[in-house]
């Protein structure tokens, strides 16, 4: 895509900036950082938006922000004083305000020109040559080891085991990666293991106490995306593991993906191989509107025709088609259904041990209304990796539909403990009001549900959730004002939808929702 502004033109495909034609040097993040300006030209977006999407969540000053959005000012020979192309809009973000022109540059991924059996295809083994690879280096020793020299080993050891676990990540084994035992050099590792990803770490002995601290690097350039520290007497080590093993294995799921669809937005769309297509694709998949989620359908569809055996493609196309059934995106709801379940099938049949699968076979039982059938898929999800927080969310979320409000509160307290972060968490919360209504306990739900309902990427059907806690805790006007929100968001939802999408099973329960959302007209 080419976007044309003033004397300059934005080619998404070639990633670059001309101005009267002549391409301007800018850096990556600057690009990055102009292309969301005038992408999302038609409403104004936060600091935290930017942060999101141009470093990937990590944690920025207000002053870093500010000063990217100069870098872009200068590029385009704007200025914080005239502001005639990026408008501030003081303590709230930035808009990007000059007229723009657009003009397809090159065929979308998602519809190549000629058909598949006609087209130069990679080899399979080569679609899958940019998964990335990790490598869990031996933790370094900070004083006098003594009986606990073997923790420096035995918990990388841990993290390789755990790690393997993943499906759609390549670990080194501990024979190779334990060779650069007391080495610093990045740039060595990722040389001679071909690693895009490096966990490394180091371990404090002080008297009876110890502290570990961990961190996740890219190799590419060295940036930290994460890192944590942890510490206890040496009597709980054992427990300390366990700990420093189930945030690593959360922070791995969300930040990786995270960098990979980074680094994915930064390539032409005709450049794209099966698995940067497929991490763009989540990246899309998990903003939960309608526009995004065509998107993430069509890239997933083209990470699916350059490698056919990609499990995790067919995993993603059933949440998307999920997506479709249960936002009522599509105009044929049935058709979705029966996509959601036959692309999670078409992944199982390609790895039956794959949590992701076993995730989106339970959730597409649950647009049948089969909250019972779905729960062994959620509990295989959960035992194939016990630190999956989708998983463990999925199936709060059927238990407590289901009535069973102590189970569903176990799980998704441990689904918000693994991913305090996670795209899905405004589910995680609105679980946690469906306990409470449950339970009878008003004001409770109403305070989860208000919670959800601002959470980033929270839909409608959240929104009506907070309708109903609001009501049934006789908060009017908060129903009302939510209420509001959902009639100008879908205006067609109403109860029938509602129940729909959540099949409370307790008749009880479902009668006090149903006249709460009543009180309020739907």
């Amino acid at each position: 895509m080419i976007y044309r502004f003033e004397h300059f033109e934005l080619d998404t495909a070639r990633i670059e900036l001309r101005s009267n034609g002549c391409a301007k040097a800018v850096e990556p993040q600057v690009f990055a950082l102009l292309r969301f300006l005038v992408e999302n030209r038609d409403r104004m977006v936060t600091r935290d938006e930017i942060v999101e999407h141009v470093w990937n969540g990590r944690f920025v000053s207000d002053a870093a922000v500010s000063s990217r959005i100069k870098s872009v000012r200068q590029a385009i020979g704007d200025d914080g004083r005239s502001q005639r192309v990026i408008r501030t809009v003081h303590g709230m973000g930035f808009r990007f305000v000059a007229d723009v022109a657009t003009e397809t540059d090159t065929a979308p991924a998602s519809a190549p020109a000629s058909s598949p059996a006609s087209q130069s295809q990679p080899d399979p083994v080569d679609a899958f040559a940019s998964r990335p690879g990790i490598a869990v280096l031996p933790f370094r020793l900070v004083g006098i080891a003594g009986p606990m020299f073997a923790v420096a080993e035995a918990l990388p050891q841990d993290l390789i085991t755990e790690l393997s676990r993943l499906r759609w990540l390549m670990v080194i084994a501990r024979a190779s990666s334990f060779r650069f035992r007391g080495s610093e050099d990045i740039e060595q590792v990722r040389s001679a293991l071909n690693v895009r990803y490096c966990l490394s770490g180091s371990i404090e002995l002080f008297d009876a106490a110890m502290a570990v601290s961990v961190e996740l690097c890219d190799t590419s350039d060295r940036s930290i995306l994460w890192s944590e520290k942890f510490q206890g007497g040496l009597g709980a080590v054992h427990e300390i593991r366990a700990e420093i093993v189930r945030s690593a294995i959360a922070a791995l799921e969300l930040q990786i993906p995270l960098n990979e669809a980074r680094a994915a937005r930064l390539r032409s769309p005709d450049k794209l191989d099966a698995w940067s297509a497929y991490h763009l694709a989540l990246h899309h998949m998990y903003r939960f509107n309608k526009e995004d989620n065509a998107r993430a359908t069509a890239l997933l569809q083209h990470a699916t025709a350059l490698e056919p055996e990609f499990a995790r493609a067919y995993a993603g196309l059933s949440f998307t088609h999920f997506q479709n059934a249960f936002l009522s995106y599509s105009d044929d709801i049935s058709a979705s259904r029966g996509l959601a379940r036959r692309y999670a099938e078409q992944c199982l049949e390609r790895d039956p041990v794959d949590p992701f699968g076993n995730f989106t076979m339970g959730r597409a039982h649950w647009l049948t209304g089969d909250l019972e059938g779905s729960l062994p898929w959620l509990e295989r999800a959960n035992s194939l990796n016990p630190n999956y927080a989708q998983a463990r969310y999925a199936r709060a979320w059927a238990e407590a539909l289901l009535g069973n409000t102590k189970e569903g509160e176990t799980d998704v307290d441990a689904a918000l403990a693994l991913s305090p972060l996670d795209p899905l968490r405004y589910g995680m919360l609105g679980v946690r009001s469906f306990v409470y209504t449950g339970r009878g306990e008003t004001g409770k739900a109403a305070d989860w549900a208000e919670q959800a309902a601002k959470s980033p990427g929270a839909h409608v059907l959240i929104e009506m959730m907070a309708v109903a806690a609001h009501a049934m805790n006789s908060d009017t006007d908060r129903a009302a004002a939510w209420a509001a929100s959902v009639r100008k968001r879908s205006p067609q939802f109403g109860v029938a939808e509602y129940f729909r999408a959540f099949p409370l099973r307790d008749p009880a329960t479902r009668k006090r929702v149903a006249d709460a959302l009543a009180s309020h007209g739907f």
